[in-house]
């Protein structure tokens, strides 16, 4: 993988830059749409590059895992070609979702035990496996396994949990480093900081991270429940720390207002559920602000969802047909919306690095940032 920084902008810590990897070419700042267990859900492949021009999707390890199951997908020559996707794909390591399984996990040094929440069987896994999943999956980009703590957490608990990260992180880069790639291209991992919200333990994890040289590093622990504020803050002292000539990926980040910030404060990749999500629940993101397509406000109009003809929607359809089949529970509803969602969502990125190019991104973001957030 090669990271080329072009441009930071002079008022803000705002870059745009370009991801190399072998199956494509990402420019930063970017937004990768979250395609859980090998499909991002209600979308094709075929929308999501010629409608949505998605240059990298996530998949997720965890899901991948107990869904088809490795052998499977070894036995298609990765994800790539079991779900027809020649572009980037990002996996996480599982962590966040072994972490959400607070219930049914037990964790210890080696690892995490857990219990499957499809038929309730006994798995663990250690950083070794969680490397070796991500092999067998064969994401370009891969994830080092780590403990997200929950918000609020407690300062001693946050720097156990932080400790055995980087404990884990050590093992992830032993083993990595000495696996070779499944499929003839290679792969890149990325630690994650963590830390909880403590500006003490960011340091140490963010120095921890960055003096181990991977090709990009990740920011995690965020967007768990703590204030926006405070996330921002965070992630502010994250990319003080993190090194300029890598790229930076705020893991699980989240509303358009979100990310214009994060972008802002020197993050080059995002990551949400929130566009599909959303979507399948009737809200719509659009230039102007947010739509619940489900109010009766919307039931006689015949108005475009994205009325200043943007090319990422597909005008064609309006605001009342959109709403009776969302009400009328059809699945082209969740289809229309999610399409909609994504286009905006990498509009959006597209439009930012734009104006950071173009030396004009504070102006352009303060206007933005209000417009996207207000609920029409």
């Amino acid at each position: 993988m090669k990271f080329t920084l072009h441009h930071t902008d002079a008022n803000t810590k705002a870059r745009a830059g370009e991801i190399e990897t072998a199956h494509g070419i990402i420019q930063t700042p970017i937004f990768m749409p979250v395609g859980t267990a090998g499909t991002v859900k209600s979308v094709h492949q075929r929308e999501l590059k010629n409608d949505i021009n998605a240059q990298i999707i996530l998949g997720n390890t965890y899901h991948l895992y107990m869904r088809p199951g490795t052998q499977i997908l070894e036995n298609a020559g990765g994800l790539h070609k079991f779900m027809n996707w020649d572009r980037p794909i990002l996996t996480d390591s599982g962590g966040f979702q072994v972490f959400s399984l607070s219930g049914i996990r037990k964790i210890k040094e080696e690892g995490v035990q857990f219990s499957s929440h499809i038929d309730g069987s006994k798995h663990l896994f250690t950083p070794e496996r969680a490397i070796d999943i991500q092999r067998s999956i064969g994401g370009d980009i891969i994830m080092a396994f780590d403990e997200c703590t929950p918000y609020p957490c407690e300062h001693h608990l946050a720097k156990k949990s932080m400790e055995l990260t980087h404990r884990w992180l050590e093992r992830c880069c032993k083993h990595f480093d000495s696996q070779p790639p499944l499929y003839g291209y290679s792969q890149s991992l990325f630690p994650i900081v963590q830390g909880s919200t403590y500006k003490d333990l960011r340091q140490q994890s963010a120095e921890f991270v960055a003096s181990l040289g991977r090709e990009g590093n990740a920011i995690g622990g965020l967007s768990v429940g703590e204030p926006a504020e405070m996330m921002y803050e965070i992630t502010d002292q994250m990319t003080d720390i993190l090194p300029k000539d890598k790229p930076r990926y705020l893991m699980g980040v989240g509303t358009p207002a979100n990310i214009l910030e994060g972008i802002a404060l020197g993050v080059d990749m995002f990551d949400c559920v929130m566009p599909t999500r959303n979507a399948r629940n009737g809200m719509l993101f659009t230039k102007e602000g947010i739509i619940n397509i489900r109010n009766e406000k919307w039931k006689d109009d015949h108005s475009a969802l994205e009325e200043n003809g943007e090319t990422y929607v597909d005008t064609t359809y309006s605001k009342a047909y959109l709403r009776h089949l969302v009400n009328s529970k059809e699945m082209l509803a969740a289809q229309i919306a999610s399409i909609h969602n994504l286009g905006f969502y990498l509009w959006l990125v597209k439009e930012a690095r734009k104006h950071i190019l173009d030396g004009t991104f504070a102006d352009w973001k303060r206007i933005t940032l209000e417009k996207v957030s207000r609920r029409l």
